[in-house]
């Protein structure tokens, strides 16, 4: 009898069992914690077949049934979603839960200017939400200071998935104050902000690398030097790409931010998330980016997505995310990177660890940072031509 059945005999959840036991799961051999979360991922596929026509007749062209998934070692055969479907104009067929059961749309807008859409019934956003607050209660254990939020507010871009995923740190710390308003940016406030903190709260910077970077390059400007708390985190998410594809030099961005933030390197932690999956690879103390350990990644071959590329090979990242109810949570992304083949990691930490490195060649640069960066240099132009009258 599987973990998953035990539970479920006791009336638990075996999904929210899992993530209320991450700290747990991360100190677990690695294979203990592949049987489990193989356990629930198997049963996240079978409902969604059972109640997805969509998905159902999608499996039965790849000729795979509920008995075909039992556990771990069955997991590739799962048929996984590409990305770009969700960007379709029937991705609403995506669903397995009624359109009237959706509680919250989340959206992120590629350069074409097409969005991505996912919907997300009452259990999705429960074990959403649960899985966002563990990783960051596990990787940060922020409850108090003050954070220095350099994205919208929620009020402004409220189906922004990177702008609703960086607000859950509002509720770990005492106070927040969120910079980027009306899609304006004023760095000089930025420093008075942290200024006026100091001595009195743990300062935090929140946002993605774009935004960051410009307060630096400001502090750079200026010869200002600020010295944040020894406990100050800057935490990012959102890729270090630019719209422009310039892309931000990540050892230098680490420098930097202990030269003119006085934050040290192993604070500097990066995240990486996508819109379609409700996960967050956080990086730890060692910069590696943990994959939660009920979430499932695999390295596809580019040339062929069907085959399975070994742990330290390049290849497209496909998620298997049983937290999902709404649809199914197999995801094939348009993201290249690789599984480190060590995979007990010098934190402490057992699971798989993920190494991004780009998207694929030819696919478009569009996410939530980006269209951000994109907005606020168009308004930018708009007023220094307006000024310039």
């Amino acid at each position: 009898m599987n973990l998953s059945t035990q539970l479920k005999e006791l009336g638990l959840s075996p999904l929210n069992t899992l993530v209320g036991s991450a700290h747990n799961l991360y100190k677990m051999p690695f294979d203990t914690v592949n049987e489990y979360k193989g356990s629930i991922i198997a049963d996240n596929f079978h409902y969604h077949y059972e109640n997805n026509e969509f998905y159902r007749d999608l499996c039965k062209k790849k000729d795979v049934r509920p008995e075909d998934v039992k556990g771990f070692d069955d997991l590739t055969k799962i048929p996984l979603i590409p990305v770009q479907t969700f960007k379709q104009c029937d991705s609403h067929l995506l669903m397995t839960s009624k359109l009237n059961e959706v509680e919250f749309e989340m959206r992120s807008t590629g350069t074409s200017g097409i969005p991505s859409v996912s919907r997300r019934d009452r259990l999705t956003m429960d074990s959403a939400f649960d899985s966002v607050v563990t990783t960051y209660r596990e990787f940060f254990k922020l409850s108090r200071g003050m954070g220095l939020f350099l994205f919208p507010p929620t009020e402004e871009m409220p189906e922004m998935g990177m702008v609703k995923a960086l607000n859950v740190f509002a509720g770990l710390l005492d106070g927040s104050v969120n910079l980027v308003k009306k899609i304006t940016f004023n760095p000089e406030k930025a420093v008075e902000v942290l200024q006026s903190w100091d001595g009195k709260h743990t300062r935090h910077i929140v946002g993605p690398p774009f935004l960051v970077y410009r307060l630096i390059k400001y502090c750079m400007d200026r010869n200002i030097k600020l010295n944040l708390e020894k406990n100050s985190f800057i935490i990012t998410l959102g890729g270090w790409k630019r719209f422009t594809g310039e892309e931000i030099p990540r050892a230098e961005f680490n420098e930097l931010c202990h030269e003119y933030l006085g934050v040290q390197s192993y604070n500097v932690r990066d995240m990486y998330g996508l819109v379609e999956a409700n996960m967050l690879a956080v990086e730890c103390h060692k910069q590696e980016k943990h994959i939660p350990p009920w979430v499932h990644v695999s390295m596809r071959n580019p040339h062929n997505v069907l085959e399975e590329v070994e742990y330290g090979e390049r290849g497209v990242i496909a998620i298997y995310d049983p937290t999902s109810i709404s649809y199914p949570g197999f995801i094939l992304t348009e993201d290249v990177g690789y599984l480190r083949k060590d995979t007990s990691c010098e934190c402490g930490r057992n699971g798989q660890t993920l190494v991004y490195i780009s998207r694929m060649p030819g696919v478009e640069v569009g996410c939530c940072a980006i269209n951000l960066e994109k907005f606020i240099e168009e308004k930018e132009k708009g007023m220094a031509i307006k000024g310039g009258i």
